[in-house]
């Protein structure tokens, strides 16, 4: 799943990227709001982590776009102030969940994982299908009670897959998804990533290829 970080402090935002990158979130990061606005407008996010003091352009008024947009895109509102009143405000004007600054990375991702499950269609905690158990918040994969060890983009696809239910999900989905910005959309990342994949899950294969479509887990 996809994840913006806007964060001004460049230590901060970099160390929370980076965090969520090792839980197989893809994360873009902005620096200020009218980073943020610009991304938003290009790519879909699940997530977005937000502080709401912001140069250029205040985090309220990113919020505000981001739930006008009506792309359900979720928003997690970081700030300083640990007041009430400051978390019943940013709760107003559409924010999804507030979290007060210093915090600890675990909760921090913790929050992205349920705001994530909230921003589609509603799926289990543990998503499950053709023998694959695939469990999001322990980052644990089983295939027929066999232990899968996954690269994060492995299980990034992986979780993709499942959440489609069956459906196909096309390599253009897969690249929006599971990897960032600075991807090239010409490069061959998705089909070596399966091939990996694959080899890994182990016999008999079990994602099929749709021909000029995309992929999917029957």
């Amino acid at each position: 799943m996809r994840i913006l970080v806007v964060e001004d402090e460049r230590m901060l935002a970099d160390a929370i990227a980076e965090w969520l990158r090792r839980e197989s979130f893809a994360v873009d990061i902005a620096y200020d709001g009218a980073a943020a606005l610009e991304r938003t407008g290009v790519n879909e996010y699940d997530v977005v982590v937000l502080d709401r003091d912001l140069p250029h352009v205040h985090g309220d008024e990113v919020c505000r776009q981001v739930v006008a947009a009506g792309t359900g895109t979720r928003v997690l509102m970081l700030t300083a102030a640990a007041a009430i009143r400051e978390r019943v405000a940013g709760l107003a004007i559409g924010a999804d969940d507030y979290l007060s600054k210093p915090f600890a990375f675990a909760e921090l991702s913790a929050r992205v994982h349920a705001l994530a499950r909230r921003s589609r269609p509603a799926v289990p905690p543990v998503l499950e299908r053709s023998g694959v158990r695939l469990d999001p918040v322990r980052r644990s994969v089983e295939r027929d009670g066999r232990r899968v060890d996954l690269a994060n983009r492995e299980f990034a696809v992986l979780a993709e897959l499942l959440r489609a239910d069956g459906a196909v999900v096309s390599a253009e989905t897969l690249l929006e998804k599971a990897w960032d910005e600075h991807i090239d959309p010409f490069t061959n990342a998705v089909r070596m990533t399966m091939v990996k994949l694959r080899r890994k899950l182990g016999e008999p294969p079990l994602v099929e290829t749709v021909p000029g479509a995309g992929y999917r887990l029957p």
